[in-house]
């Protein structure tokens, strides 16, 4: 078997809608714990815009988790809590995804296991950290710059930021068509000064990095699979 990774995303229109999901980053926690065939698994919320910002969108909201194969993923992801969500927000979307590389740690554990995946098609990158008090003005400066340039790649089929604590626990989820087109981004301009100044003037107390394929995806962001991009070239 190999671990699935599930990144389920939620948007709520509406107050009360909105109220829900945010008193759910509490409520939400027993019964995700109790969910049969979890693993790791981590509720977030989102900045606003595409997420790289350090103040709340209250409308987007996103669980990851980690299951035994693809075929429980798919399952469990439309059941207990997970429909739930579903039914109270105006929109969803669920890509599945298997570990191509990962390195560091998330909350003091290696969530993700690297199977046997496919490399010929799209590759999603997920970065994870928690950032030193000191340094997040000096992060949240870079952020922009980093944002305005994923936002202008042509080859970036998703992207989005999210996190579980404002300003200090981030995380960064994006989908490409290719390595090349992913590494074109990653080691260039604003993101790669970005990575050279977090080695050298250590901004993070953990971080973590990880490649996956995508596997496949379930639902709509914005009134599409963010997937057909990808179909469509």
């Amino acid at each position: 078997m190999t671990q699935t990774v599930s990144l389920s995303f939620f948007r709520f229109a509406g107050p009360f809608a909105r109220i829900w999901a945010l008193t759910m980053m509490g409520g939400a926690r027993l019964p995700l714990s109790r969910t049969p065939d979890i693993g790791f698994w981590k509720l977030c919320g989102s900045g606003t815009g595409e997420g790289f910002t350090p103040v709340p969108n209250t409308a987007v909201y996103a669980i990851l988790a980690t299951w035994p194969d693809a075929e429980t993923a798919r399952a469990r992801t439309q059941s207990g809590v997970f429909a739930r969500y579903q039914k109270r927000a105006a929109e969803s979307w669920t890509v599945f995804l298997q570990t191509q590389t990962a390195r560091g740690e998330w909350s003091g554990q290696a969530p993700f296991t690297v199977g046997k995946t496919d490399s010929a098609g799209p590759l999603a990158a997920l970065t994870r950290a928690t950032i030193k008090p000191h340094i997040a003005a000096r992060f949240w400066r870079r952020v922009p710059n980093i944002s305005e340039v994923i936002g202008q790649d042509p080859n970036v089929t998703f992207k989005i930021g999210i996190g579980e604590l404002p300003l200090l626990h981030q995380v960064t989820f994006s989908i490409w068509p290719s390595q090349k087109a992913m590494d074109g981004f990653a080691r260039t301009g604003p993101h790669a000064e970005a990575i050279r100044a977090v080695r050298d003037e250590g901004w993070f107390r953990e971080e973590l990095y990880a490649r996956f394929a995508v596997h496949s995806d379930r639902g709509t962001w914005n009134g599409t699979s963010p997937l057909a991009k990808l179909e469509a070239t």
